[in-house]
């Protein structure tokens, strides 16, 4: 059995001090890859650094995350892609929209995440996107943008059955499913009853999003097990049966 962690940003200062006491719990409960999404320009050398130190265990992306998306997004999109080998990167990401924050940006997130999904069909990668309180407005963009040749997670998924559904019908992509899904109130158990496994991968988001019972607390890869545990229990499925559809899930979208 083996676990993969398709989505955790244990680059940021959060895991400094622990770091390979961390990788170490993690590996005891078979996670044995965990992709790094990027934020912005100035995590990347922190991400490449990492997975130089942990190669074919750690897995970087390049991508500027919503957020970081401001009035200068076009200076800040050249900086990070400028004399890029993008094969050293597995993914385009993250990338996306992010309206809960700040709505300021709504036309400067539409316009880099659209650059950046151009970007992944020119060099062949998937990308990985962040959508909060911004389905519409990311649909709207994935509904001109997609082809039979773009695939990727929806990070984080948090929509309803009719989002889950639409995702799915763009033909290449999965929803990433974390510690939300422990939730008690989180609804995601809920939609995922009516959707097949087989469009799943696991994630935590670390440090972010920590599952039941360390909800509140700094997430780690060594809790995806716990996000497992819950779909075996959703899809009343074994753990081999839940880590073989979603690692190789995994494999396939990133090409690892």
């Amino acid at each position: 059995m083996q676990l993969i962690d398709s989505h955790a940003h244990i680059y940021l200062d959060e895991f400094s001090s622990d770091l390979d006491e961390m990788l170490t719990r993690a590996k005891k409960v078979n996670v044995y890859k965990i992709l790094l999404p990027n934020i912005d320009r100035e995590t990347l050398p922190d991400i490449n650094k990492l997975c130089s130190s942990y190669p074919e265990y750690l897995y970087p992306m390049i991508g500027l995350h919503p957020t970081s998306v401001k009035e200068n997004f076009k200076e800040e999109l050249q900086h990070l892609f400028e004399d890029t080998d993008f094969s050293n990167y597995i993914a385009i990401g993250e990338i996306g929209m992010d309206l809960y924050w700040d709505k300021s940006f709504i036309k400067e997130q539409e316009i880099a995440f659209g650059h950046q999904i151009e970007l992944a069909k020119t060099y062949n990668l998937p990308i990985v996107i962040h959508t909060r309180d911004a389905f519409d407005e990311i649909f709207t963009v994935m509904d001109k943008l997609n082809d039979d040749h773009l695939k990727g997670v929806f990070h984080c998924f948090t929509g309803g059955e009719y989002e889950a559904k639409k995702i799915i019908e763009y033909g290449n992509f999965k929803l990433g499913i974390g510690g939300i899904v422990t939730f008690k109130n989180g609804g995601i158990d809920k939609v995922l009853k009516h959707i097949d496994p087989q469009h799943l991968v696991l994630e935590t988001d670390a440090p972010y999003l920590a599952p039941v019972p360390y909800r509140g607390k700094r997430n780690e890869s060594s809790y995806l097990e716990i996000v497992a545990e819950k779909l075996c229990e959703i899809y009343n499925m074994s753990m081999k049966e839940i880590s073989d559809i979603t690692t190789n899930n995994c494999k396939k979208i990133f090409s690892i």
